[in-house]
Formats: structure tokens, sequence, C-alpha cells
């Protein structure tokens, strides 16, 4: 599948233009369907981003936001990506927006993947945005290197739903959207910043083994052209 790479002078910059295209497919959405999807990630990468966005001036009652995966960890711990969206995102503007959480507080994680399939399947498909991040050994979303459910979780001929990763780099077990839950997102973003990450991603483009890096099933099969966001 097709990638464009679109570069930014710097860290703020690519926010910016990045929270303006969100915004403006969002918008759009609201327009033509009267409600809109978006679903986000974590790290420490997209904070501008999701500061930015949570400004843009949209029907944001009429969005739902939610995470494309999750540590299997409660919104209060300091390393949920709940934490991280209701911080940086869901405020200003946006904090009119409705957000589905990955974590459920069951017994167990397989019991927390089948009540958030649930939840995010009520969003509709395909979601209207994805942006995803990517980590220095080339996953993606919670697509780990030596994940115990990886290859279902590339497997597109499988429904999309909410699935269980565990993998040594990924810490805490970890709940994520399967490749079928996002690779038809009317815009799919991959959004990277400083030059290691840019040299992960040329290394992941010249290669073709998506059980050493998983973004290789993003770039290569996803059924919309990714738009890569980067600044150094």
């Amino acid at each position: 599948m097709a990638h464009t790479l679109h570069s930014f002078d710097n860290g703020p910059a690519l926010a910016e233009a990045l929270a303006d295209k969100v915004a403006a497919t969002l918008s759009e959405s609201v327009t033509t369907r009267g409600n809109a999807t978006l679903a986000v990630s974590g790290g420490s990468t997209p904070k501008a981003f999701f500061e930015a966005l949570s400004k843009k001036p949209l029907d944001w009652s009429k969005v739902s936001v939610t995470l494309v995966d999750e540590r299997f960890v409660p919104a209060d711990n300091p390393r949920s990506n709940h934490l991280l969206v209701a911080t940086h995102l869901l405020k200003n503007a946006a904090s009119e927006a409705d957000f589905i959480p990955l974590y459920q507080p069951e017994a167990d994680i397989e019991a927390a993947a089948t009540v958030a399939t649930d939840a995010v399947s009520e969003m509709g498909t395909p979601l209207d945005v994805v942006i995803l991040g990517m980590g220095a050994d080339g996953h993606t979303a919670s697509f780990f290197p030596g994940g115990d459910n990886l290859e279902d979780a590339l497997d597109l001929e499988l429904p999309p739903r909410v699935m269980t990763m565990e993998a040594a780099g990924a810490g805490e077990p970890r709940l994520t959207l399967s490749f079928s839950s996002i690779a038809d997102a009317g815009l799919l973003v991959v959004h990277i910043e400083g030059p290691e990450k840019k040299s992960v991603l040329e290394k992941a483009l010249s290669g073709e083994d998506e059980a050493e890096m998983p973004i290789r099933a993003v770039l290569g099969r996803a059924e919309t052209p990714v738009e890569i966001y980067w600044a150094p």
C-alpha cells in the first residue's frame, strides 16, 4: 500500500499540522454522517498534538474517541494511556467528546478485552481517524515483536476486535485494537519524531519480515494509504 511522508521543521509545527488535518477529517465526518470516530496512541510523542487538537473548533459532542492500545492498568495509573489522553486531549473544546476506554475493571485481561470489543464496536466501522506511533523495535499499537498473539493480531481475515498481547518488550500485559480494526480507517497516520525513529522507519521500509518489525504490516498491507508525519 502507498504511503506519504510529511516532514516538518520541528515538533510544534508537526503537532499543529496534524491537529488541523485530524480536525478537518472529523468535521467532515460530523457534517456528512452526523458523528465521527478517532483512535489515538499513547507515549510521549503525541502530547503536543493532543494539546493542539483539544483546542480545534468542531462539534466534539459528536466525536467518539478511543485508544489504539492500552496497558492493563487502571485509568489513574501513571502508565495508563487513558490518563495521558484525559490529561492532554479530553479538555478545552474536546472535553465534549465521548471517550471509550480499552481498560475495563474485569477480573482478568481476557474478560476486559471482551467488554472493550463490545464497547468499541458500537463506534462503528471503519474508524474515521487512527493515529499510530512506532517504537524503536518497530512495534506499533501493541503489535510487539515476539508478542504471544501477534500472528492473530496482524491477520486481516479475522474480525475487528480488542485483543490481548504479552511480549518481553511490552512491560505490562496489553489491550490492543487488531490490525483489522484500523487497516481501513479513513485517515491512517503514523506519527513519529526524532532521527532515531526516522532510521527505524527506513529499516522497516527496506524489509518485509512483519514478525521482526510489525509496523511493516501497516506500511505494507493497510487498506488505506498511510500518512507518515515526522519531525526531527
